[in-house]
């Protein structure tokens, strides 16, 4: 007796997926609706200026006249006050947790930058520069020079230049450490990316503001929620950008690859994975600018750094600080695009084909 019965579960569950495929927009569609209709009940069941009944409603129609009816109000705030209540009170811990963390690299890196002497660094900077840049002799001179003018231009600005990179590079570093291999896991899955694609879409969409609400609610104020803001912001560039360099990887090459019996791990990382670089690295650029833009914003929220002086020049009608810091914003921005972006054109450069030999 079980068999016919499971038997006939089977076909019914068969069939239905069968349907569900066939009309999946419908059934897309439909949910939507019910949420939608869901939402509305909501609203009007809890809303405190709601009618006495309903029939009002259906009496008198001044409610879809000038403005908007009060009780028709979706109590969003709440939802997620409460959640982020029920957030720090449950799982508070791991967040602490999080927070000693990245404070800890994030004062490490500091004290490691502001503690080395200034010509040291420079030096350094200098050093980095022509390497990445492929030993060019004029982008590592017009970076020190921009390096050095930081500091030039008032002596604050080189530790305020030292604790924004910090906080970026801690910022970078996150995002290098998720965007990757989420950039990997895209491309190798097209149900992972059209998963992961809506939610990059909403990343990039949501003002920058925004995202230091829950940093703040979840980390209090300081350079920690200013690291969250970072990444979440700064991360899908990288994340696009990783799984369109690896989807770009001509097809001949991978052919050739499962000719000579490379397993998938070894495609992806000896024959995908260097050929896509330059636009990882390109990812990195996008990236490494996208983290300064947040740094300065974060300003508003306790950070010190470079917008912290951009902050209180504009609250003071000090329009030479404010100036003058932002000068210096855009100065460590030249540098930090010049290193990425010089990098990302030498690798290209190393994976390009020689086409002036062949001529």
């Amino acid at each position: 007796m079980k068999e016919p019965f499971g038997a006939l579960s089977l076909i019914v569950k068969s069939s239905f997926m069968e349907l569900l495929k066939k009309n999946k927009k419908i059934f897309f569609n439909i949910g939507l609706l019910v949420i939608f209709i869901w939402l509305l009940i909501t609203s009007y069941s809890q809303s405190k200026r709601k009618p006495d009944n309903i029939g009002e409603l259906l009496n008198d129609f001044s409610w879809l006249g000038g403005k908007w009816p009060k009780w028709l109000d979706l109590p969003l705030m709440n939802w997620i006050n409460v959640g982020f209540k029920t957030l720090n009170e449950k799982y508070g811990y791991i967040f602490e947790a999080i927070n000693n963390v990245l404070l800890y690299m994030l004062m490490l890196v500091k004290n490691f930058l502001i503690q080395a002497p200034w010509p040291l660094v420079i030096l350094g900077v200098v050093v980095l520069t022509y390497f990445a840049s492929g030993r060019k002799i004029g982008t590592t001179v017009f970076v020190g020079f921009c390096t050095f003018f930081i500091g030039f231009l008032h002596p604050i600005f080189w530790q305020k230049a030292i604790e924004t990179t910090a906080i970026m590079l801690i910022g970078i570093f996150l995002c290098v450490v998720a965007g990757i291999p989420l950039g990997i896991a895209m491309a190798r899955s097209v149900k992972t990316r059209n998963v992961i694609l809506p939610v990059l879409d909403l990343m990039q969409t949501i003002p920058s503001f925004c995202y230091l609400i829950p940093g703040i609610m979840l980390f209090g104020l300081g350079a920690v929620p200013a690291i969250i803001a970072t990444f979440i912001y700064a991360v899908p560039p990288l994340v696009r950008l990783t799984d369109l360099g690896i989807r770009l990887v001509d097809t001949e090459v991978i052919e050739a690859a499962d000719a000579f019996g490379a397993s998938k791990k070894q495609k992806l990382w000896g024959v995908q994975m260097p050929l896509a670089l330059p636009n990882i690295m390109q990812g990195i650029n996008q990236c490494t600018m996208m983290a300064l833009a947040m740094v300065v914003i974060a300003s508003m929220i306790g950070t010190r750094g470079l917008g912290d002086e951009v902050l209180l020049g504009l609250q003071q009608l000090n329009v030479g600080r404010a100036a003058e810091a932002g000068i210096a914003i855009v100065l460590l921005a030249i540098v930090l695009d010049r290193i990425t972006q010089s990098y990302g054109e030498t690798l290209q450069e190393r994976t390009a084909p020689n086409t002036k030999k062949g001529k």
